[in-house]
């Protein structure tokens, strides 16, 4: 079956902090809070569109859902209601919040209007980070959160960001692997991407922050992607969406429309170069899964080129086959 979100977006409302790389309304492209009427037309529209055959969830996004005015809150989810009832959000509502505005009483209210799935910003869980970041939780906040979370039965989701203030590699890889102990259902990888009208823009101006360049990017979340697929959490997003007021603020780090085929053409690369070292140089056939066929030739075929630079001359072919073969040509 199918999966359709109908995403709406309530940009930074009801957040009591400003992160240091925030500007929700240059990500989500939105300036002012949907109303309850905007619900409504975002589910007809969907309806007239055809996702009557599809697992179809309200997806709130943009803000700190939990945390907004209680009384606007209920009304996006009153709105909802018809909706659930007939039977055409069979996925219910998906909402993504900050961990220190998650308790027993707002998950009772949220499971009675059918909220199904919560997200978590948790960003990092180094303490330093966060603080540096001004995010105004504690990696505890977020592991408490969590737990509670899944003791409600709700489906549970993770997000993290790479390259923030204050953040290394090796501190990224250990937020990931305490992500994975709290076993969320999905994860969402978000590089840090620097926007004007941010503290992180004005550090990186300053020369104090230095974001990490495309390629160490790529390195770093080929591995991360690695980690959670060994574990069968599901990452459901990697990277920013396309946006026009992402393009058009931008001022600097690992920002690229495909970023996740970038990391599993990383991944593939690795693969592959593992198994060929065992080789003499020479030319050889490299026979993928036939749908794997664009991440073992990496974008621009970029993989090709690396490997010829290793001395191997390789061609990627489709086969019948789940797994790498390599073959002399």
């Amino acid at each position: 079956m199918k999966h359709a979100n109908i995403a709406v977006f309530v940009p930074h409302s009801g957040c009591p902090q400003q992160c240091s790389f925030c500007n929700q309304r240059t990500i989500s492209g939105k300036t002012a809070k949907p109303s309850a009427q905007e619900v409504v037309s975002a589910c007809e529209t969907a309806m007239a569109g055809g996702c009557n055959d599809s697992f179809t969830q309200l997806a709130f996004f943009g803000g700190s859902f939990t945390a907004i005015d209680r009384d606007y809150m209920l009304s996006l989810l009153q709105a909802a209601q018809p909706y659930i009832e007939n039977g055409f959000l069979n996925g219910g509502i998906r909402i993504s919040t900050r961990p220190d505005f998650i308790d027993e009483e707002i998950l009772a209210l949220l499971s009675r209007y059918g909220v199904r799935a919560i997200e978590l910003g948790a960003q990092s869980m180094d303490e330093v980070v966060l603080s540096l970041n001004k995010r105004g939780h504690t990696a505890q906040d977020v592991e408490e959160a969590s737990k509670l979370i899944k003791s409600h039965g709700f489906e549970l989701g993770l997000q993290m960001m790479t390259g923030l203030y204050g953040s290394t590699p090796q501190k990224d890889i250990r937020t990931a692997k305490r992500i994975i102990d709290l076993q969320p259902d999905t994860v969402r990888i978000y590089p840090t991407v620097v926007l004007k009208n941010t503290m992180l823009g004005e550090l990186f101006k300053s020369g104090e922050y230095k974001p990490q360049t495309l390629d160490e990017t790529v390195a770093l979340c080929a591995e991360l992607m690695q980690m959670f697929e060994e574990k069968n959490i599901n990452i459901i997003r990697l990277g920013l969406h396309a946006e026009k007021g992402i393009e058009e603020n931008y001022l600097a780090g690992a920002y690229h429309p495909a970023l996740r085929e970038l990391c599993q053409g990383e991944i593939y690369y690795k693969k592959i170069l593992d198994l060929l070292e065992e080789k003499p140089k020479g030319s050889y056939e490299i026979i993928v899964p036939a749908k794997d066929v664009s991440k073992a030739t990496g974008q621009k075929k970029k993989n090709i080129s690396r490997l010829a630079e290793c001395g191997y001359n390789c061609k990627v072919v489709a086969g019948d086959e789940t797994k790498i073969i390599i073959r002399g040509r």
